[in-house]
């Protein structure tokens, strides 16, 4: 148990998620937007912002760090905290952790297609005591997504008077890896100065992970911390990490046994290992077969778009199909979607 966990340890970087599920390239760096994680998938983000002044002898680097922890319940529904530990919310009496407990429930089209979504977002601001609320919508055409949203708070800033307000941003996807966003927002009032972001937004090949180089005014990423500018610009970074609970079953049971698939002679051999399978494409002939094997310590599948699935292989376990069609027969696992494979028979 403990060797697996070591050896476990350096694959979490490499986790990897449909591209289809990248928030960062489909919203705003300062707008939820309708984003939610997938059921089973605690999303981690941590988003970095400073500034840095003029000192004697040296330079001063203020932080505005944020995080947040979401966990998707199912479909369209999630459960998180923005934890922001240097905050402007609060400055009377001065309060610089802020922390703001969410849900989120998305209507719509998934994140990543084509059309219209709808989110509703109620939310407690611990800093400013305050009932938050937001409803977003988001619109995907091509490379392009819209977004807007309209916001309300009891006590904002600690203030005793409910105010409104709304904000409206783009990301537009240059490539399956590059993005660009911006976003404005502000509270309703000629006195408030706009909160705004410029961001360009990174998948990291083979990987879950997106990241993000921004400049913007906003301090935290709460409601309210996106909904009233700063005196300076800030600059920084965004970096996401999902975790899939069900790749970390391995630590608390015992490997299955070897997965059995339809027998015949085994003509070739594939290792599953460091996130790919070793021979991406292999020739065999008609009535031979083929075996993979899982070498790697989480579990992974292998799919055939025909239909044909291993189920989850355990480390050590192997599959082995025989093809009696002449054709191209191609793979992929399920768990890690950028693995895939091909079979030639002939």
């Amino acid at each position: 148990m403990r060797d697996s966990f070591v050896r476990l340890l350096p694959m979490i970087a490499i986790l990897a998620a449909p591209v289809r599920g990248q928030s960062l390239m489909y919203r705003p760096a300062n707008l939820g937007g309708t984003w939610v994680p997938e059921g089973g998938v605690v999303q981690f983000n941590f988003i970095h912002r400073f500034y840095v002044a003029p000192a004697i002898g040296a330079h001063k680097v203020t932080n505005f760090p944020t995080f947040t922890v979401a966990a998707g319940l199912g479909t369209g529904l999630a459960l998180g905290l923005h934890y922001g530990s240097n905050s402007f919310v609060s400055t009377s009496p001065y309060r610089p952790n802020e922390a703001e407990v969410y849900a989120r429930y998305r209507w719509g089209k998934p994140e990543g297609a084509e059309g219209l979504a709808l989110a509703l977002t109620p939310a407690y601001n611990s800093a400013a005591q305050s009932a938050d609320g937001e409803l977003g919508v988001d619109y995907t055409r091509g490379a392009l997504t819209l977004s807007g949203a309209a916001r309300g708070m009891t006590h904002p800033y600690r203030s005793t008077t409910a105010r409104a307000g709304f904000a409206g941003g783009f990301v537009v996807r240059v490539s399956d890896y590059i993005a660009v966003s911006g976003d404005v927002g502000s509270l309703v009032g000629p006195t408030t100065r706009a909160a705004w972001s410029a961001a360009v937004d990174f998948v990291i090949p083979g990987s879950p992970h997106t990241f993000s180089l921004q400049v913007s005014n906003a301090t935290t990423s709460t409601i309210e911390g996106n909904s009233q500018g700063f005196a300076k610009k800030l600059y920084g970074f965004e970096f996401t990490i999902p975790l899939h609970l069900s790749r970390f079953s391995p630590w608390f049971r015992k490997p299955a046994a070897p997965a059995a698939g339809v027998g015949g002679p085994v003509a070739a051999s594939i290792e599953v290992h460091g996130f790919r399978f070793r021979a991406d494409t292999i020739t065999v002939a008609v009535g031979e077969a083929v075996r993979w094997t899982n070498a790697d310590p989480l579990e992974h599948t292998i799919t055939f778009d025909d239909g044909t699935d291993s189920g989850r292989l355990a480390q050590r376990a192997s599959y082995v199909r025989r093809f009696d069609r002449a054709g191209t027969y191609t793979y992929h696992c399920t768990p890690h979607p950028y693995m895939k494979g091909v079979v030639v028979v002939r």
